[in-house]
């Protein structure tokens, strides 16, 4: 027998095929119903392939400041403070996996429940997931304008980590894997079992392509939520 083909070399073999975990790092506005889409795709994916999504901090209303915008999308983005810089404070103080849930738990209410986007509207998403509901406070005390606090600077480091290496010419959702960063997917609505995974495939595909830059086309529905 030779060696090739002994049971210990199966064995060996067999170990180094086993695949490891995809890690997949997602930034997000809680204001933005695309980056919410995309969200519940991935969180869709967990589930039929090995891939683990962390949970990032970017703000609209940063990406979007001193830009000559017109008076409701700037009215628009002063509704988005609240709701990032409380995500900031529930990663510093309760860490990653509790800024999931409560992503979750806020979006819900945005998108879902077209909840208002204020500080009871955040506190209520706070209370639900088990957090400090003087974080809404917290997160409602600086104004656009005010001098740069603790937590404006987290925001912006944050936001900067996950927009940095795409640029400024996208919004949300942005997805850093395998060492690429990607702006989208957008998709509407988010696919379920394995035709999520099959469009994650494909995704990851495309980011292994260093020149890969852009493809698009005009959406013709809004987000569906379902």
């Amino acid at each position: 027998m030779s060696e090739a083909n002994t049971p210990d070399a199966n064995v060996s073999g067999a170990n180094t095929a086993k695949e490891s975990t995809t890690e997949v790092d997602f930034w997000f506005d809680p204001l933005c119903p695309w980056a919410w889409m995309t969200s519940r795709w991935m969180l869709e994916v967990e589930k039929v392939r090995d891939v683990h999504t962390t949970f990032h901090v970017m703000s609209l209303s940063v990406l979007n400041d001193g830009r000559d915008l017109p008076e409701e999308y700037r009215e628009h983005m002063a509704k988005g403070w609240v709701g990032v810089r409380a995500a900031i404070l529930v990663e510093q103080q309760y860490g990653a996996e509790k800024l999931r849930e409560f992503y979750t738990a806020l979006g819900t209410r945005y998108h879902l429940g077209q909840e208002p986007k204020t500080v009871d509207t955040v506190r209520a998403a706070l209370a639900e997931v088990g957090c400090d509901e003087s974080i809404a406070e917290a997160a409602d005390a600086w104004k656009p304008g005010d001098e740069a606090d603790d937590v404006d600077r987290a925001l912006r480091t944050s936001h900067h980590e996950g927009m940095d290496p795409v640029g400024d010419e996208v919004g949300t959702p942005v997805i850093h894997v395998n060492g690429m960063a990607l702006f989208g997917p957008v998709i509407s609505p988010a696919p379920k079992g394995e035709q999520a995974g099959d469009l994650f495939d494909g995704f990851v595909k495309v980011t292994a392509y260093p020149g890969f830059f852009e493809l698009k086309r005009t959406r013709t529905v809004g987000p569906i939520f379902d």
